[in-house]
């Protein structure tokens, strides 16, 4: 004998298994509506069918079936939970928990994971009122079946007797709330494993707009966000394209986990990619686009979040301490009631251009956030950032002080996000929401630059106590402006589809300075820190720091002190902003102590003067004008692993006979020369029995040599010096 509700019970299962088929394939487009509604038809079914639900008279005591939270949206995923209320008009009946059974045992052994809460409307409205977490998912409930008076009558109490009587109170928990979940699970704009649903930028970001809208504006549908003026119609379109592109990653990852989860681990990420058919290009893995268009969509939700609660007056982040200035740095800016920034309209931006980096200066100046329409204004006035504009000094010097602010993350943020910073500088559009698929980098390239600037300012300042150097030669440093210059672009070349980023980021610098104007001498220095910025990490941490030599070459290569400061300090910050993979006590320890033994050897002189300097080179170019041209591809091999004391002590001809000796060992051990000394030679022993003389005391006459060859073990010489 048939179960009641097993034929609707058997068609819901038919048609979710349908659904989800034809989401996985890509022709259901409303998956999530339709979800949902397929719910609804099951307990429209169960509730017409229920032999339970007479015995209850709902004439006397009228009940109501109401979906809440995402069901109650629709946003139905494929293991999202299906939350309930049961709600009586009086009490509850004794014969409640027997029309729950009924309703929810069948979907429970779907395997469906059913949330309900029986509540008669004098409880509902009353815990309602004492209890976010009771109220936020009512503020989203939808009618189902039942008694639909009821439902009406729960929405017009909640209204009247919860939400205007309690509203100041319910906005500060709902704030309170925002902020411990964003400090709880992060910003998913910036993680490499992001939380979908609970992560800043994530759904339940704009749940919250939904939910402070609903609490000061009575919003009824999505779509009034845009109807009562709190986004623009763009805005609400590239909302929703964020939203279902979102949507869709959990709807995978759902699947692709048999289970509800929201937090995307390295290893879905890779398969997500391939499910959504993502191909190699631009030097990308498939993966890293997949991450950097959800990046893209994430931070794009985030930023909407944060306009809102701003243009409402419900920013967690944000409680002005100081009044509002009287009158504006710049003219055709102004500050709103509430203490946004914005320009004085349209016309103001038309008549003086420069107000688009203005108005970041004097967010910074007066911590006064911009408001949405300010940030919709840069936005569509983007296209006045051409090269005369680009160029200007007096752009490029207010750009430069934002840059030398010690909030500067702030302003370069709002930058990036209203496309101001792409404009400015193009070289940015390769790499905004640009991913590095490694275990080192935390952080989007584009973000992660910006977070290399605040580093600099966050140890130069109060907050720099854990690196006493880092704010000690950042104080001696007479070149502040190129340094931060330096942390803006340092992986810029990232944007470029081949070849060596530092060397490509180099070129592209070098454009941009020389558009802004930078002499020449300038321009080199930033070109030689986005070149040389890996190089001081590399070296610390896979050479050997104690070998004197390791020290010589790379001051040979740095040549001035003033250099060498600027690159340890870029090198610091950007290890410390790539994330504790990159950057921890050891990989510390061992960049200040050979930044200290290169700055030792610059400042004394030895081995990396300009003169040895000039000497060896022209050494190298005795040797290769004595080589044969077969022998030139050895000895430019061979030639960058001899130290600068072997070059500077051996002629060049002998250096020739060395490489040539080097040349013949081939597979052998071993191969040398033989060298006669007469009876009078003053070195005669040392030839004879190496370092040590006759009576074993060391003799400082012979300097031993070994050269580490890239392919093989290298030289072993003996050379004479003086006595």
């Amino acid at each position: 004998m048939l179960r009641p509700h097993e034929p609707a019970t058997r068609s819901l299962q038919e048609r979710v298994t349908e659904l989800t088929g034809r989401f996985l394939r890509g022709r259901q487009p409303d998956f999530l509506k339709q979800h949902a509604r397929a719910l609804d038809d099951y307990f429209e079914q169960a509730f017409e069918t229920s032999m339970v639900g007479p015995r209850l008279e709902i004439n006397k005591n009228p009940y109501a079936i109401i979906a809440l939270g995402g069901y109650g949206r629709e946003e139905q995923c494929i293991h999202s939970d299906v939350d309930l209320l049961f709600l009586f008009g009086k009490r509850v009946p004794d014969g409640a928990e027997e029309l729950i059974r009924e309703m929810i045992y069948p979907l429970w052994d779907m395997g469906l994971d059913v949330g309900h809460a029986t509540r008669s409307l004098k409880e509902c409205l009353a815990l309602a009122a004492k209890d976010l977490n009771v109220l936020t998912p009512i503020l989203d409930a939808r009618f189902i079946c039942g008694a639909s008076m009821l439902f009406s009558e729960l929405m017009g109490q909640l209204r009247e007797r919860v939400i205007r009587k309690h509203a100041g109170r319910i906005v500060e928990e709902l704030i309170g709330a925002t902020r411990a979940r964003h400090a709880q699970y992060g910003d998913s704009a910036y993680l490499l494993e992001p939380h979908l649903k609970e992560g800043q930028g994530g759904l339940r970001d704009y749940h919250t707009m939904l939910w402070f809208a609903r609490l000061q504006h009575d919003l009824r549908q999505p779509r009034d966000l845009e109807y009562l003026g709190l986004i623009s119609h763009d805005e609400f379109g590239s909302l929703g394209e964020a939203l279902t592109f979102v949507w869709e990653v959990r709807n995978h990852l759902h699947h692709l986990c048999g289970r509800k989860t929201d937090r995307l681990h390295f290893e879905n990420q890779i398969k997500l990619a391939e499910r959504f058919r993502y191909r190699e290009a631009s030097g990308q893995q498939p993966v890293e686009q997949f991450l950097g268009d959800l990046h893209a969509r994430m931070d794009q939700i985030k930023q909407q979040h944060v306009a809102l609660r701003r243009e409402l007056n419900v920013d967690p982040g944000r409680r002005r301490r100081r009044p509002l200035p009287a009158k504006l740095a710049g003219e055709g800016l102004e500050v709103s009631p509430v203490g946004l920034l914005s320009f004085a309209g349209p016309e103001a931006i038309l008549k003086r251009p420069e107000l688009l980096v203005r108005i970041f200066e004097e967010s910074l100046a007066l911590e006064l956030p911009l408001s949405a329409e300010a940030k919709r204004l840069v936005r569509e006035f983007c296209h006045l950032v051409d090269p005369a504009f680009r160029s200007a000094p007096e752009i490029v010097r207010a750009f430069e002080r934002i840059l030398l602010s010690p909030r500067a993350a702030a302003a370069l943020g709002d930058m990036l996000t209203t496309g101001f910073l792409g404009a400015f500088l193009p070289a940015y559009a390769g790499i905004t929401h640009r991913i590095q698929y490694d275990e080192y980098h935390l952080y989007p390239v584009d973000k992660h630059l910006i977070q290399t600037v605040q580093v600099i300012h966050d140890l130069a300042g109060p907050g720099g106590a854990s690196e006493p150097l880092f704010a000690r030669i950042y104080r001696e440093i007479k070149t502040k402006r190129l340094l931060v210059w330096a942390a803006l672009l340092h992986d810029i070349g990232k944007g470029e589809s081949e070849g060596d980023h530092s060397l490509s980021g180099a070129e592209l610098c070098r454009g941009i300075l020389t558009e802004k104007g930078f002499p020449a001498t300038e321009v080199e220095t930033v070109a030689f820190l986005v070149r040389e910025h890996l190089y001081l990490i590399k070296t610390a941490t896979r050479r050997d720091i104690h070998d004197e030599e390791t020290a010589v070459l790379c001051a040979r290569r740095i040549q001035d002190p003033e250099r060498l400061k600027l690159l340890y300090l870029l090198t610091v910050a950007d290890s410390i902003a790539t994330g504790p993979a990159a950057w921890n006590d050891w990989t510390a320890h061992l960049l200040r102590e050979f930044f200290l033994k290169v700055i030792n050897t610059l400042e004394r002189g030895e081995l990396a003067s300009e003169e040895a300097v000039a000497t060896i080179e022209r050494k190298r170019e005795a040797v290769f004008a004595a080589a044969s041209r077969p022998e030139r591809e050895a000895f430019e091999l061979l030639f960058p692993s001899l130290s600068p004391r072997y070059l500077l002590a051996v002629p060049a001809p002998a250096i020739v006979e060395h490489a040539r000796l080097f040349g013949r060992l081939g597979a052998r051990p071993a191969a040398w020369t033989v060298t006669p000394s007469a009876d009078e030679h003053p070195h005669r022993d040392h030839l004879r029995q190496g370092p040590a003389g006759a009576d074993g005391e060391p003799r400082r006459g012979v300097h031993a040599e070994q050269h580490q060859h890239p392919e093989r073990p290298g030289l072993h010489l003996a050379q004479p010096h003086g006595p």
